[in-house]
């Protein structure tokens, strides 16, 4: 739905992209730009805005500060946010000039740096249910780690004791199935 809202906003950012020459496919049902089959950039909407997604955004330089981080558990992909085509046609020199970083950073080789998964907080309740439950903590720890991450802050978002066990019970039989969070 928000894709069909935003089609002459997608059409401009598309054609600033292009320019740069970066390859155009479709992932995740969006239009995303590759140097060297490596993922660069990504646009997509929301209902409030459309933006364009940098993979390696935390390592970009962000002279302008319109660089937004979309929550505090996104380690690596920062946003461009607009909410009309009129802001694009505005910033299309800016806009061309960070998809350039993106791609100077792309061919740099520059990696990331992201947090590992035991750096993430355990919830004392899953922790418990790991103890208890020797299969599920095999079943845990043999997922990837980014579904390890997924459930680690699912668990431990909640505010309540209850909550957090609620969670974790629910997530027991997938888990013990080798499927993430969103499988």
């Amino acid at each position: 739905m928000a894709e069909h809202k935003w089609h002459e906003e997608f059409e401009a950012l598309r054609k600033i992209v292009l320019s740069t020459h970066l390859a155009e496919e479709t992932k995740w049902g969006c239009a995303c730009f590759t140097y060297n089959d490596q993922n660069v950039v990504l646009i997509h909407g929301f209902k409030e805005y459309c933006a364009l997604l940098f993979f390696k955004g935390s390592l970009m330089q962000d002279p302008e500060n319109i660089l937004v981080r979309q929550t505090a558990n996104v380690q690596a992909g920062r946003q461009l946010r607009f909410t009309g085509l009129a802001d694009i046609k505005r910033q299309a020199k800016i806009i061309k000039a960070y998809v350039e970083e993106a791609i100077e950073l792309e061919k740099s080789g520059a990696k990331v740096e992201f947090r590992k998964t035991e750096d993430f907080p355990m919830a004392d309740e899953f922790l418990q249910k790991l103890d208890e439950h020797p299969a599920l903590a095999e079943a845990f720890y043999g997922l990837t780690p980014g579904r390890q991450r997924g459930y680690l802050l699912h668990f431990s978002s909640a505010k309540q004791s209850k909550t957090r066990q609620s969670r974790v019970e629910k997530c027991m039989p997938q888990i013990l199935a080798g499927k993430g969070l969103d499988d």
